[in-house]
């Protein structure tokens, strides 16, 4: 459980000085009572309802549900003797906290129950302070009813994002680390055996340099040849360093979306062939973008992200059956989607945003073709 004082302003969305208000007007309808044998009743239940409130928030298993129900006794007794409804809005408050799910209903179902049945019975015993407070007590009733429902399904999405974005910082955690060991492999594997290569052709020039000068000269522009292949290996590495390949951010994508039990479909391959390495990065960015606006706000339950590419061109689609997108939204208003325009116009690409039965982004981007080796070499 949460600690009480923090949960009444965050969850409520009011003042801590609106609640005050319900705080005294209990006492309010006490001393209204001529008899002083009930104004001290009335107090001393004002007094253990609030220490129960609090002790609920700062306990744990069975005494969660002991004080709860003390609670609603006094809620009951104080709607019977003095006509005020308004504990009823702080147990439906503090029910609707309660994490776990047979408690939670076990508790809205009887405070529920009990407080539709006192307010029936005071208007058939004709309880004037009832009548007198009608609409005041037909919005509590209604509170009754919904804000338990409402705080438990807030508390449950807080509680759902902050897991996914534990997910996706375990994921990324993951990524690098995974990262780390291909390069190291890499590193291994590239330099590794041509510097061993190397360094035994030098040990052999040396000594052949005095015996035979001529196959001491091939050995040296062999190493010389091992040095430039080792060196063009290393800048290949460096290059796909540089950039990620939409074949791998695709996985990254299926796994964000695994974590937040969101129905992924690919229509398409990944794999491309005739995209630049730095326009295929860009498009791995903006996906990534995408993917990420529509786990954290379109609230949708299935995405599905289509390829298609040509041979002037390659679009890619990211469609979702979420809320859609507001107006500012499409305006490019926010930092998200603005930076990805940006990106797509650094490669001369674009972007189309439609929102309707949810959200479909279309990214567009031409092919660059790259020059054939021969010719560079040239």
């Amino acid at each position: 459980m949460q600690k009480w004082y923090h949960i009444l302003h965050k969850n409520t969305g009011l003042s801590p000085y609106v609640w005050v208000v319900f705080y005294i007007l209990p006492f309010y309808f006490i001393f209204r009572s001529s008899s002083t044998y009930e104004v001290v009743i009335g107090i001393v239940m004002i007094i253990v309802f609030f220490i129960c409130y609090v002790l609920s928030f700062l306990s744990k298993g069975w005494l969660i549900y002991f004080w709860t129900s003390l609670q609603i006794i006094i809620s009951i007794a104080m709607t019977v003797l003095f006509g005020y409804v308004y504990f009823s809005l702080f147990l439906a408050f503090f029910i609707g906290n309660i994490q776990n799910k047979i408690g939670f209903f076990t508790l809205y179902t009887i405070h529920l129950i009990s407080t539709v049945v006192t307010i029936n019975m005071g208007f058939v015993s004709k309880n004037t302070e009832l009548f007198n407070q009608l609409p005041f007590v037909l919005v509590s009733l209604i509170a009754v009813i919904l804000l338990p429902v409402t705080t438990y399904n807030w508390n449950k999405r807080e509680k759902l994002q902050g897991e996914l974005e534990h997910a996706n910082k375990r994921i990324s955690e993951l990524v690098k680390l995974e990262e780390r060991q291909r390069i190291a492999r890499d590193l291994h594997d590239t330099l590794g055996q041509k510097l061993s290569l190397i360094g035994l052709k030098t040990d052999l020039a040396s000594k052949l340099i005095s015996k035979n000068p001529s196959l001491a000269q091939t050995e040296l522009q062999e190493i010389r040849q091992t040095a430039r292949i080792a060196l063009k290996e290393v800048r290949e590495m460096v290059t796909q360093m540089r950039g990620t390949r939409l074949e791998d951010e695709m996985f990254r994508i299926t796994q964000i979306f695994k974590a937040a039990e969101i129905d992924f479909v690919l229509e398409g391959n990944p794999n491309l062939t005739n995209t630049s390495l730095m326009t295929e990065n860009v498009l791995s960015m903006c996906l990534k973008e995408a993917v990420t606006n529509v786990v954290k706000h379109s609230s949708a339950t299935r995405c599905s992200i289509v390829i298609e590419p040509s041979r002037t061109g390659l679009v890619v689609q990211v469609k979702d059956n979420g809320i859609g997108m507001i107006e500012d939204t499409l305006c490019l208003k926010g930092n998200g989607l603005r930076g990805m325009k940006e990106r797509l116009e650094f490669v001369n690409g674009s972007m189309e945003i439609c929102s309707s039965e949810g959200s479909t982004i279309v990214i567009r981007v031409p092919n660059v073709f790259k020059q054939p080796e021969k010719e560079a070499g040239a």
